[in-house]
């Protein structure tokens, strides 16, 4: 992709994160919630418009980050920056709320206007959690986004047990937090008593790591406090309940801030804790190893398909740590590129979910059957995502699960990434079996709504083509997106006390890629 020199010097990053917040504002000002819906899709629309910008100005050849904005009052401070750690999660929540503000616009009854703002608020809070390089700064979006995912579940979900489900998500969400924040104020403190005063910058810290005090518990605080939040096994408890009592269109985002606990623990924890990362490496093998088995284990035998596709994100959220605690290139791009096509498949299938839910009012699979008829469209939208979690080749997974089990047999060995791929596969199995259960068996209910036999509208055929094809596109070429994160992966393995590697910043090598492609200098 062809860099483009900014031709001008607004706070572009800032603006990422203030347009859907003034958005927001607009959107509760309106007296109809047809008019909210018309106002979010603009807004939904332009901020993707400046996430494609972002990826035209952003340079991929230069390592560190970029279009950093800082800014200073009393003793707080205001840092955000973008580089290859983060800047493909940008357009994703992008994307996935626009996906999610024109859903809204198909179901009916129309949702009302507290819906659509909590979706715009939520888009926001996840762009200033991706860009800051503050930690507080990152603790309080982190604070924040439990307004929206807390109020969509109780005003807004399908289940009835959306109050009990919202006590269990904040007393894990508390936890989380608390871990967090004492893990964030040991860092800050940490250099205090040297040359720097209290600081909560991030690269302030990344640079003077070997001041740093009590590394083992910032570690241990830190890790089981995003693993709650990504979440990994035992640590899931919320996931489920709150995928089956929650609403289609706040997952569609909200599968976004699943990735936030990955993207937190190579943020926040390889670059800064290399060395205690090397150590408790078998540690957590062992316990993303058992989450791809259980989450692999649990799907295979839901009836629900929401539930299905929690215990699915279960298991590819194992992947990715295995992928980034392999401490090379290629394991921890495989587990970037995983979370972008993970979190668009995932998106892919609860939207198809949802559509038949609509319809149907049902999201049992043994309730449903032979859908595929009146809902092809839908019908071929959950089996591209599907397939994309499988990582066949054209698929966006492909490149992105090859590049996991080379980084996971250079370092760990053939049996781990057999057994990472014996579970890969059987979680395809579970998402074939809710595709056979739907659209093909013979249908279950001898008579289902008369909703099912409507034709699909015009926006069911424009999403489910719109998410198909980003995922067949981004399949067949996904150079691009390496370019953009290879050469921070790069400078990320180079401080590691055992695994650096001392040679020149290059871009990940795909199997389909030659050395033009990839921009290489």
């Amino acid at each position: 992709m062809t860099h483009f020199p900014i031709p001008w010097h607004a706070p572009l990053l800032s603006l990422l994160t203030g347009l859907p917040l003034l958005v927001l504002l607009v959107v509760l000002s309106r007296k109809t919630t047809a008019a909210a819906l018309r106002v979010a899709t603009i807004g939904a629309a332009l901020e993707l418009a400046l996430s494609i910008y972002l990826l035209l100005v952003f340079d991929p050849h230069n390592t560190g980050t970029q279009l950093t904005e800082r800014w200073s009052f009393a003793d707080m401070s205001y840092c955000v920056g973008v580089d290859g750690i983060n800047i493909l999660f940008i357009p994703l929540t992008a994307v996935l709320t626009l996906m999610a503000i024109l859903y809204t616009a198909i179901i009916r009854p129309l949702p009302d206007k507290s819906l659509i703002a909590c979706l715009i608020g939520y888009q926001a809070v996840l762009m200033g959690a991706f860009t800051a390089l503050n930690l507080m700064q990152f603790w309080l979006w982190w604070v924040a986004e439990l307004i929206p995912v807390v109020v969509l579940t109780l005003h807004r979900g399908t289940g009835q047990m959306r109050r009990s489900v919202t006590a269990l998500l904040l007393q894990y969400w508390g936890s989380s937090l608390l871990m967090v924040l004492a893990g964030f104020l040991f860092l800050a403190f940490g250099l205090v008593g040297t040359d720097r005063a209290l600081s909560f910058d991030w690269l302030t810290i990344k640079t003077n790591n070997e001041y740093l005090h009590d590394e083992v518990l910032v570690f241990i605080l830190l890790f089981f406090g995003f693993s709650i939040r990504m979440p990994l096994f035992p640590f899931h408890g919320w996931l489920p309940l709150l995928a089956e009592q929650g609403t289609v269109a706040s997952g569609l985002v909200f599968i976004v801030g699943l990735k936030l606990g990955v993207y937190a623990v190579i943020r926040f924890i390889l670059p800064i804790l290399p060395g205690v990362a090397e150590d408790w490496a078998l540690f957590v093998v062992v316990l993303s190893l058992t989450s791809i088995l259980y989450g692999t284990l649990l799907a295979l035998v839901q009836i629900n398909s929401r539930r299905l596709l929690a215990f699915s994100a279960i298991n590819h959220t194992g992947m990715m740590m295995i992928g980034a605690f392999s401490f090379n290139d290629s394991g921890l791009a495989g587990s970037l590129l995983l979370a972008m096509v993970y979190g668009l498949a995932t998106a892919g299938m609860l939207l198809a979910v949802g559509l038949v839910y609509s319809r149907t009012g049902t999201a049992f699979m043994p309730r449903l059957g032979g859908l595929f008829d009146n809902h092809s469209t839908v019908a071929l939208l959950f089996i591209i995502a599907a397939l994309s979690t499988v990582a066949i080749p054209g698929t966006p997974g492909f490149n992105a699960a090859h590049l996991l089990i080379e980084g996971i047999i250079g370092e760990y060995g053939w049996l781990l990434a057999i057994t990472l791929l014996i579970g890969n596969v059987l979680a395809a199995a579970s998402l074939f079996r809710a595709f056979q259960q739907i659209f093909i068996a013979p249908r279950q209910r001898r008579h289902l709504p008369a909703d099912t036999e409507r034709p699909p509208v015009f926006k069911e055929r424009m999403i489910a083509m719109l998410v198909s094809v980003i995922l067949v596109g981004t399949g067949f070429y996904s150079t691009p997106w390496l370019n953009f994160i290879g050469r921070d992966i790069a400078a990320i393995q180079q401080g590691y006390p055992v695994h650096s590697y001392k040679g020149p910043l290059e871009p990940i090598a795909t199997p389909d890629a030659n050395p033009e492609q990839q921009g290489q200098p």
